[in-house]
């Protein structure tokens, strides 16, 4: 398959603290779209589902959340990228943003994927950690016998024991012969699932790195978990970047 030959970005915080951050956030991408000429996509989630802990910080919920990422929408002229859980959520979810978020662990739901085809938005879907590049032409062709349109495939990584996370660079490719756009999660890929005693730890260190690598097997998207004060963020503390570090990073892929 042809590939997507423009690299596009997809920054924002895991979670939706607060419409501060949300501002402080989209103001910097804005700037970095103006600065550098790249297409840049705000992600941010307005239920994190998956939590280690039952007392983890989820978010504002759909109803709330959607607002606030409307609100960015108009104040900021973003296209907006969040993720859904389950079915029902895809039709509101669908009115709001452009681009609809299937997890990882979700990847295989079919009733799922029927549903935020049925929005007409595109659907990004994030390869499952336990299953490889190839495997993910399924979920694609889910989508696609579904009525949808556009379908992004994103690696995350896959589980290499407890608590650990590898990538294997070579799903990239293996992903492009069936879909256009292969984005690399270059902050997820770098998580420590689980291994924080209550939460998910990582190494933010490694996220550049990661990125130079994706993109030197193909990858034409990449996507980061940004926070202005990362260690302090209420989810995906350990593995997110410090948003003062993303025009660097982007500067290098370019």
């Amino acid at each position: 398959m042809t590939q997507s030959t423009n690299p596009i970005f997809i920054a924002g915080p895991c979670v939706i603290e607060s419409a501060q951050l949300l501002d402080t956030v989209a103001a910097e991408l804005v700037r970095l779209r103006q600065t550098l000429g790249v297409e840049i996509i705000f992600k941010a989630s307005f239920d994190k589902a998956n939590r280690t802990s039952l007392g983890s910080f989820r978010g504002p919920g759909m109803e709330q959340g959607l607002r606030m990422l409307a609100d960015v929408k108009s104040k900021y002229g973003l296209r907006i990228l969040t993720d859904i859980h389950e079915t029902w959520q895809a039709g509101p979810t669908g009115e709001v943003v452009d681009v609809i978020q299937i997890p990882a662990f979700l990847c295989r739901q079919t009733d799922l994927l029927v549903a935020a085809a049925k929005t007409g938005r595109t659907v990004n879907i994030k390869k499952a950690q336990f299953l490889s590049g190839k495997d993910m032409y399924y979920p694609v062709q889910k989508v696609r016998e579904s009525g949808g349109g556009e379908v992004w495939l994103t690696e995350r990584g896959n589980m290499f024991g407890y608590n650990n996370l590898v990538v294997d660079f070579r799903n990239i490719p293996d992903m492009l012969e069936f879909t256009p756009r292969v984005i690399m999660d270059c902050t997820h890929s770098v998580q420590r699932p689980g291994a924080g005693n209550g939460v998910t730890g990582g190494n933010r260190e490694f996220v550049p790195p990661m990125a130079l690598a994706a993109k030197a097997f193909g990858a034409n998207g990449y996507f980061f978990e940004v926070h202005p004060q990362a260690d302090r963020a209420l989810s995906d503390a350990a593995n997110s970047l410090y948003l003062s570090d993303l025009e660097k990073v982007i500067t290098s892929l370019l």
